[in-house]
């Protein structure tokens, strides 16, 4: 009779829950235009839901990482973020501060990585003259973290100059190129040892223009001999930001972590199509061997 009961009160256990094998989100925002509708304890609550053992959070401001590790010090990861407010996208690589207060929120020993950088197209000078971005990407070398780079309207010859030029740096090229194709992201990581891809928003509601798969969910073709090539050098997250067509918005709060399951959902289709050892690596102990985080995170 308990056997029964037991058995049947698993099978009332929702199968997803139940099944989901644990990942690690590698690109999570917590914003300020977040914190209306997504407390920290209801982000972890989120985690939870999705069996995320490991987060590594960007705070715009920086500190509102910090308000999420308080409440889970072993499983979120804060790297810092020079962005205080909507529009440093496009101002920080010209911000006497940034490096400066990139190097004090280091040396406080509570970030453990600098980043989302966005380095975009018409915004964004050149490597040459981007001189606050080569002193972090210095800065990064120096406390041996890793540096999280945006990169789009460009090709991968601004990705290379950047891994070439410092080669001490670990690199994570969010979204790995954006629009770039599976060549273009080849080329990168061919040359360079110190680049991982990142393939958060690389799904159906962002980057659509050049995605991961097919409108029924199927990895392409080309995508999945790139992630076969390269099983140690790809990570996965969720980069929890919604809605899509705008931005910051000032009239409306930012849904994104209302969404993470979305996200999830298309970042585990994809995943149960590589072998398992491959779907474990990219989908969890990448990110983990990355951070370099407590023995007390699994990926099995």
């Amino acid at each position: 009779m308990h056997r029964f009961i037991l058995i049947s009160c698993l099978l009332c256990v929702p199968i997803g829950l139940r099944a989901q094998p644990p990942v690690v989100d590698m690109h999570l925002h917590y914003k300020w235009t977040q914190q209306d509708v997504t407390s920290p304890a209801d982000a972890i609550a989120v985690l939870d839901e999705e069996n995320v053992v490991l987060g590594v959070v960007i705070g715009t401001p920086a500190e509102l990482a910090l308000a999420l590790q308080s409440r889970a010090p072993d499983r979120i990861v804060p790297i810092f973020s020079p962005y205080r407010e909507g529009g440093d996208w496009h101002r920080w690589a010209y911000d006497d501060t940034t490096v400066t207060r990139a190097r004090t929120a280091l040396a406080s020993g509570q970030y453990h990585g600098i980043g989302e950088l966005h380095v975009i197209g018409g915004f964004a000078p050149t490597l040459e003259k981007a001189m606050v971005l080569q002193q972090l990407l210095a800065l990064a070398a120096e406390y041996d973290v890793p540096i999280m780079i945006h990169t789009e309207f460009s090709r991968a010859d601004f990705m290379l100059k950047v891994c070439q030029q410092f080669p001490q740096t670990r690199i994570i090229w969010a979204h790995s190129g954006a629009l770039l194709p599976p060549a273009a992201v080849d080329r990168v990581l061919a040359h360079c040892g110190n680049v991982w891809g990142g393939l958060g928003a690389r799904d159906p509601w962002r980057f659509v223009d050049n995605p991961l798969t097919t409108a029924d969910g199927m990895l392409l073709p080309a995508w999945k001999a790139l992630l076969l090539k390269y099983p140690s050098r790809f990570m996965v997250g969720s980069d929890p930001v919604w809605p899509v067509d705008q931005l910051d918005r000032w009239d409306e709060a930012d849904s994104g972590w209302q969404q993470l399951g979305r996200f999830w959902t298309f970042h585990r289709g994809w995943l149960a199509q590589l072998p398992k050892d491959v779907a474990r690596q990219i989908g969890c102990q990448n990110a983990v061997d990355l951070f370099a985080r407590s023995p007390l995170v699994k990926c099995n």
